[in-house]
């Protein structure tokens, strides 16, 4: 009977290390970040031209914002 209890806490801990693992993994900052900087460069790879108009409406939004903020009235 022992040998079946001392089993059973060797099971849960093992399961316990097991679901730690996979909780410390899921929470890696980095490796989240090299997850998306990889999809993102096969995205690119494999279709440029959204990122390229991304891209450059990102750029005139910022401009337009800098005109306006240069140009309008504060009076």
């Amino acid at each position: 009977m022992s040998e079946n209890n001392e089993d059973k806490i060797e099971q849960a801990r093992a399961e316990l290390e097991r679901t730690l693992d996979a909780i410390e993994d899921k929470f890696n900052v980095g490796k989240r970040v090299d997850e998306v900087a990889t999809r993102v460069r096969s995205s690119y790879d494999s279709n440029p031209l959204p990122w390229i108009i991304g891209a450059a409406a990102a750029a005139v939004s910022v401009v337009a914002v800098v005109a306006w903020a240069i140009l309008s009235d504060d009076d």
